[in-house]
Formats: structure tokens, sequence, C-alpha cells
């Protein structure tokens, strides 16, 4: 082993395993029928958050589900903790 490798940094098993299921989250709604302006629509809001926050885009969370019948499109912002000076 060299010493390079022991700065090498490899994937944890959690981060594998979130991004393997957000391609099954994608490719579950592309195939139930979800609208297809959902990824321009998450583009879209999320450079108008970030004219504001400087907020990681994974950190965006858009949801398309159903409720009482009508249809309702869920936002979610985790905004990062303020610094003190």
């Amino acid at each position: 082993m060299g010493l390079l490798a022991l700065f090498r940094r490899t994937p944890s098993s959690a981060s594998v395993a979130k991004e393997r299921l957000r391609i099954i989250v994608a490719q579950e709604r592309s195939a139930r029928g979800s609208p297809d302006y959902l990824p321009l629509l998450r583009r879209e809001l999320l450079q108008v958050i970030h004219k504001y926050v400087n907020v990681d885009p994974d950190a965006v969370q858009i949801n398309l589900g159903q409720e009482e019948g009508h249809e309702v499109l869920e936002l979610s912002v985790a905004l990062p903790e303020k610094t003190r000076a």
C-alpha cells in the first residue's frame, strides 16, 4: 500500500446507498408519469434561492403528491446555519 492510498477517500456505504436510492426514486417518478417539468422547476427554484442564500443543491427537495384530491407541490430547503462573527 502506497503513501497516497492512505489519503484517498472512498465513499461511505451510506452515501452510496443514498445515491442509489435517489436514482431509484427518480426512475419510479418517471415510470409513474410524473410531470416532466419538475427537473426544470427544481433548477429554476434553486437559482432563485441561490440569489439570497448559498445553499447546497442536495439540500433542496421537491415532491409532488396528492392530498384530498388535489396535487400538492412540496418544497423543502435545508438552510445552512448562520456562523457567528
